[in-house]
């Protein structure tokens, strides 16, 4: 094998079963195959024991507890958890309780009675509200990883009944997307909505998210709809996850449904759940508990349903997460520990800042919550980024 200095090379050592792996790539492209045979793994040992194990190899034998530690150099107190777009050969543990109660592999989703005729539908990654009423079944969103499953479930508690109307809690594609069938199966299916999610579907023209038949606007306004002895109080709390997002209020079960907002037990999903508005996300969070007399959260994904304690602790963890984004901010200086080279390269000067800012704001906030949110490892950098970046341009008062 030829050795010159385009070619570039990582090496991660990892005992198994006594062989050594490699990988091996060119920049230009790829020349080299994964190599299994142990013969050339020696020979390359031999090659990396004799250039050094500087430039970006690990030592022989060395563990990487992240990509950092294997490249040359790392920044300063990076913390032990994989960053972004590196991928990690175990996550952390998640605990027993956050798994949530059982699904039957047999039916793929587990229906759960909420009483008074609300019922919550998951299939363990997504949730849905269904509520039975004396002319039909009413739903609050239609996601189509658990699509058929919807129709099973509906036959399972209100046998002979047909869905008569279906809220949209906001426009994505992931709770809603399989609104376009259910439509076909259930002429004369009412959908409601506010008019912003009505707005971002018409640009959308997507056909499996049909428009919705009744909208109401504005931003604070209550919609309530009746129907068949049941009640539902809709209303729209400003700009958070998406323009639209509204939070769907069954007073009858003491059943609240907001998505994509509050993930019941666990880190949210990345980006501060590719909140639109983050101070918005931040002031929603911050009034539910005191809003609503609700018992129960459907939050849109995961298995189990939520409290006013799950509430109550993402509320805290945010609160540390703009606290630990701020001292970072604040305390880390720009083009600290940079080739002397960049500083004249606008972008890598803030980009090496905006990292070190977010390895301080990871290192601030793991101790206390790595061990109370379930899935901290996978997105606690995408919070970290999304609080500063919300900081420097929304402002700090959130």
């Amino acid at each position: 094998m030829d050795v010159s200095d385009e070619f570039i090379m990582r090496v991660v050592y990892e005992k198994k079963e006594n062989v050594m792996e490699l990988d091996t790539w060119h920049p230009a492209h790829t020349r080299w195959g994964f190599l299994r045979s142990l013969s050339t793994a020696v020979t390359m040992f031999a090659l990396v024991s004799l250039f050094g194990t500087g430039g970006g190899f690990a030592a022989a034998g060395e563990k990487c507890a992240t990509s950092q530690a294997c490249w040359d150099p790392p920044y300063p107190n990076m913390p032990d958890i994989a960053p972004p777009v590196v991928r990690t050969s175990k996550y952390f543990p998640v605990p027993a309780s956050e798994r949530g109660p059982a699904i039957d592999p047999g039916k793929g989703y587990r229906v759960q009675s909420l009483g008074v005729g609300a019922y919550m539908v998951t299939e363990g990654v997504y949730q849905m509200m269904l509520i039975v009423h004396n002319d039909g079944v009413l739903l609050a969103d239609a996601p189509p990883s658990i699509g058929l499953k919807i129709t099973q479930a509906v036959a399972e508690v209100a046998a002979g009944k047909k869905i008569t109307h279906l809220i949209y809690s906001h426009a994505h594609a992931d709770h809603i997307g399989f609104a376009g069938e259910l439509k076909k199966t259930n002429p004369g299916l009412k959908i409601i909505a506010h008019e912003e999610t009505k707005r971002l579907l018409a640009r959308a023209k997507d056909p499996r998210r049909p428009l919705p038949t009744e909208t109401f606007g504005g931003i604070g306004q209550k919609f309530t709809l009746k129907v068949g002895g049941q009640s539902l109080h809709l209303e729209y709390p400003g700009p958070n996850h998406q323009p639209g997002n509204v939070e769907i209020y069954h007073a009858a079960s003491k059943t609240l449904t907001l998505v994509d907002v509050v993930f019941p037990g666990w880190m949210m999903w990345r980006r501060l759940a590719l909140a639109q508005d983050i101070p918005g996300y931040f002031e929603v969070v911050r009034n539910l508990n005191g809003k609503y007399d609700f018992a129960v959260l459907i939050a849109g994904h995961l298995n189990r349903a939520g409290t006013r304690a799950d509430v109550t602790n993402q509320l805290e963890f945010l609160g540390d997460l703009h606290a630990a984004a701020n001292e970072g901010l604040a305390g880390t200086k720009i083009g600290e520990t940079m080739n002397p080279d960049d500083l004249t390269n606008p972008w890598a000067v803030f980009d090496n800042y905006i990292d070190r800012v977010t390895i301080d704001c990871v290192n601030k906030l793991t101790p206390k919550w790595k061990s109370r949110l379930a899935g901290y490892d996978a997105y606690i950098y995408d919070q970290c980024m999304s609080m500063e970046q919300s900081l420097r341009l929304d402002g700090p008062s959130q």
